[in-house]
Order: structure tokens, then sequence, then C-alpha cells
């Protein structure tokens, strides 16, 4: 039976009867490519994501798209809209075949304003999407394109096992929607990553693209946040 007790985000959540709000949501599938909300939406909902991957973007009349964010499963959307009742700011899309547990805003204000963890944990998120948004602006500002660059090479990858000294992203993403996160052409990016391996600080694997020297573009990006440039 769906619960939202399999949602990692109600779990250590003693304080909410399951029972109660199980039955004012639902559950639906998507699938790869499937708009889920698009922008400026009237639709208040909150969406679980159960299982697959979800892309988040802002894309302008002209057709020039920025991607806000990938999520995964265990994460979750939509809240803005359920708290201010405002219309939606980006598009969000099904990467992956995904299922969804959708609740109405009316549904999630309650569970906030009924459980203190899950306020907890909500004013917790809020909080650090705020400072990731402060600093894509503060690069998108300050950085030219190869910082702009660095940093998201750095933001997208994680520890590699058996490499304490470098990191990877895996799987490496195209570089067209590398060029749709910072905000320049996919031409711009396939340059300044031949130029980062010419270096030998990044290597492209079957498994991932490894940063083999991730300090260094550690301290180049200080450096420009020292110079301005």
């Amino acid at each position: 039976m769906q619960t939202l007790a399999q949602i990692p985000f109600f779990k250590d959540a003693p304080d909410i009867d399951f029972a109660k709000f199980n039955r004012r949501c639902t559950w639906k599938k998507y699938d790869e490519g499937e708009i889920v909300i698009d922008y400026e939406d009237d639709s208040t909902e909150v969406y679980f994501i159960i299982s697959g991957d979800v892309r988040i973007l802002i894309r302008t009349a002209a057709g020039k798209e920025l991607i806000l964010d990938e999520i995964k499963a265990g994460q979750f959307f939509g809240e803005i809209a359920a708290i201010d009742g405002m219309k939606r700011t980006a598009n969000v899309s099904a990467l992956t075949r995904a299922e969804l547990c959708v609740m109405p805003a009316a549904t999630f204000r309650d569970i906030l304003f009924h459980s203190q963890s899950c306020c907890d944990k909500v004013l917790r998120l809020l909080s650090r999407r705020v400072r990731e948004l402060d600093s894509r602006l503060a690069e998108h500002t300050i950085f030219d394109l190869k910082h702009r660059l660095y940093s998201e090479l750095l933001r997208l990858s994680a520890p590699r096992a058996g490499h304490p000294d470098e990191r990877v992203i895996s799987p490496p993403p195209y570089h067209h929607v590398f060029a749709a996160r910072i905000g320049c052409r996919r031409e711009q990016v396939t340059r300044e990553l031949s130029a980062l391996s010419v270096e030998g600080l990044v290597d492209k694997t079957r498994g991932g693209l490894v940063l083999l020297k991730p300090k260094v573009l550690e301290a180049r990006i200080a450096h420009a946040l020292r110079s301005g440039d």
C-alpha cells in the first residue's frame, strides 16, 4: 500500500497521523520528457519523488534554457507555490520514467502546522536553497565563463572512491546541459573542457568526468573572487 511513511521526508516524524493524510494524496507516473509542472501554472501541489529524476529549469520565450537543478528520488519540489499560492516560476520535467506522490497545498500546510519535525525540515531546506541561489547569482554576476564552469564542476562532483584527492561527476552531463546550467553555448563548454583536459585537470572516463586536481579549480575560483576577474 502506498503511504507517506515510505517517503524519506516523513521518516522520523512521530507526530504525523499517516492514515489521515494518505487519502488526501495521489500517486502518479510520468514518462521520460513529460512535463510535470509548467512555467506560470496556477497549480499549487507539492511533489515527492518516489522513483526517477526530474529537471527544474527556466525557459525563455526565445527558447533559451537555464537549468536550475536536477533532483532525484527521495526529494521533493513545488513547495514554494504551496506556501505563497503564486504561479509557478519554473518548468519541471521528468528526466526518466518517474513516480511522484502529489500532495495538495492545503495538506502540505496542514502537515507543517501540525508537525514540528517536518516544519523544521522545510525551513532548513528553504534556507539551503536560498543560499545556493545566492551563490549562483554571485557566480553569474562576478565570474566569467570558465570560472562559472569551474564552480559547476565542483558543485556537481562527488569524492572519487579510492582516489582521495580527486572528484568525479557520474554520469557526466552532456555539454549542452552544462551550458544550460551556467548560461552559455555548448561550444564554449566544449572548448573550456578541452583546455582543462590539456592542462591535466580533468579526464573523461567510461565512468564519468574526473576532476584530477579539484584543489586547483578551487584556488582559481578563490583568486577570481579576490581579484574580481
